[in-house]
Order: structure tokens, then sequence, then C-alpha cells
């Protein structure tokens, strides 16, 4: 999806993109490579066949807090490459410090979802969007939702792909269990954004993210994010944000997700902070911070 947007951005300012999943025979001016250790023969073999030509890697969720330490070829790519992107700021406090230099944070946009954004009246709708993989934890909403009191309308929708037979086979149990819970499966991208903006409140419970892109499609449609407390998320809502829970706890995300039922003050402050971020999320802003590293590239190729 990133590459997708990445391209249609870049075909916008005038370039000629090919997507792909290897490198191609055929030169170009400049590599775009998304992931460090899962793009590093692209990246060396597009080094050793073009050594003056230049290469931006982003560096996703799995790279900073995980790949970065154990392995040598996300090491490798972060040296060959010419400049680093990262989606948010807090994520530079990853790379090591004598590679700073190469930073440079793009945010991720979004559009606003056109059509009615109006929740409905009689339950209090809490989304939950991603696939199904162990890295985002994915049933820690559905487990929270169990320990909501008998009066509670929070009903967790959750979107996604099971990545597995065991998460698939776990969110039918839980669909069939739980009267808060409704597993709806895999959504076509503009079904679900729609069912998003509806929304009381997307919650993220990841255990790591460079950067989610769900966050910023909720924070452009006006919906309220409780979120685990990670650097991806803290880089995108702010430190102070008051609408984080711990990783894994299922206790306290409980605990949020009654407060901002019960607690419209609690509620209309996190509308508002998400409200004042929407500037920062315009596909203005991402096309300009292209725009930037390129002329960046190109001026940096001339003073050769």
């Amino acid at each position: 999806m990133t590459a997708n947007r990445w391209a249609r951005i870049l075909r916008d300012l005038g370039h000629r993109v090919t997507v792909g999943q290897q490198l191609r025979r055929a030169g170009c001016d400049l590599l775009v490579a998304i992931h460090a250790r899962k793009s590093h023969a692209a990246v060396k073999a597009f080094h050793t066949r073009h050594p003056d030509r230049p290469i931006v890697v982003l560096l996703a969720g799995t790279d900073l807090y995980g790949d970065l330490k154990k392995s040598v070829a996300a090491r490798e790519t972060l040296e060959l490459a010419s400049l680093l992107v990262v989606l948010q700021p807090v994520a530079t406090s990853a790379i090591p410090k004598r590679l700073h230099r190469k930073v440079r944070v793009v945010r991720q946009s979004a559009r606003r979802t056109p059509g009615d954004r109006r929740p409905k009246a009689n339950v209090f709708e809490v989304c939950v969007l991603g696939h199904l993989r162990p890295v985002k934890d994915p049933f820690r909403a559905a487990l929270a939702a169990r320990r909501l009191p008998a009066d509670s309308r929070v009903r967790i929708l959750q979107i996604g792909r099971p990545l597995g037979d065991s998460m698939e086979g776990r969110a039918v149990a839980e669909d069939a269990r739980s009267p808060r819970y409704r597993w709806l499966g895999e959504l076509p991208r503009w079904k679900a954004l729609r069912l998003l903006a509806r929304s009381r409140l997307l919650v993220l419970t990841s255990k790591m993210e460079g950067g989610a892109n769900v966050v910023s499609e909720a924070i452009v449609a006006g919906v309220p994010v409780i979120s685990s407390r990670i650097s991806g998320s803290i880089g995108m809502l702010g430190d102070d944000y008051p609408g984080y829970f711990e990783v894994g706890d299922t206790r306290g995300l409980a605990a949020l997700l009654r407060r901002a039922e019960t607690d419209g003050a609690f509620l209309r402050d996190l509308e508002q902070r998400v409200r004042r971020l929407a500037p920062l999320y315009r596909p203005t802003k991402e096309r300009d911070a292209w725009r930037a590293i390129l002329r960046e590239l190109d001026q940096a190729r001339l003073a050769k």
C-alpha cells in the first residue's frame, strides 16, 4: 500500500515509476526500497551496478525495533542508502547517531472519507483495522471488551485478513463467543475506511509500528485513537497524548474503553487532539516531502 501511494506521488511529480518485488535488469535513476532487511538484496545489487546513483530506504517498524539490532543485512542496507525515510520523528532515535544525517521524515498522508460519518446512536463502535498477525496483538481489544460491565455499549469491529489458520480460527471463535465482538474479515478499502470514519474510536494494539497508516487515516477522519504506548504511535500522536495503554495490558485498555464510552470530556479531548494533528497528514504535505527529497538528491548529484 505504501509502495503504491508513493508511486502515485512520484508520478504526480513527473517521474516514471516501476513497482516490483525484485530489482529488474533495466537501469533507473533512483531506487526507493521499502524495508531495510527485506530489500537488502535489491539495494546491494543496485549499488553494485550503479554505485553513483541514489538509494532511498524506508525503515519499517520491524527494521527500527527489531532487525537493526540482529540483522547484518539490515545494517548494511543503512550504510548503502543515500537517505533513510522514517514515518514519524521519534523513529530517528532507533537509528545509529552517525546516520542521523541521512534521515528524513515523510508522514503517511490520508484523504478524508466522503459520505455519512455519523456514529450509530445505540452502540459505541470501536474499530480495529489491520491484518491479523502476532505483531499486531490483534485480539487485545476483544479481550478488553470482555472486561467491560454489563451495561457497556461497546462493540469491537475488527477488519482484516487473518495471516495464518490459527488467527482465523481464533477470530471465528471470538466472534461466536462474545456479543461485543464482530470480525468482519477483509473488506474493500473504501468500505473499511467508511466503517472507520463512523466509529467512535480506533484502537491500535500493536507491539511495534514504524508509523501506522491507519492512525493517519483516523486522524484525518477525526476519529479519536487509543493506542498501545509504542514509539510509532508516540511519534504520530505526541508524548502527552492521553489515550495510551501499555503493550499487552488488557486491563488498561478496558479502562480506557470504558472511560471513552462514559466520559464525554475525555472523548472530546481525544477528538480535539487528533483534529489538531490532521494538517500534518494532508496529501500535499507528503508530496512536498518527496519533492524536497528528490530536489536534495538531484542537487547532490550535480555537486559531484
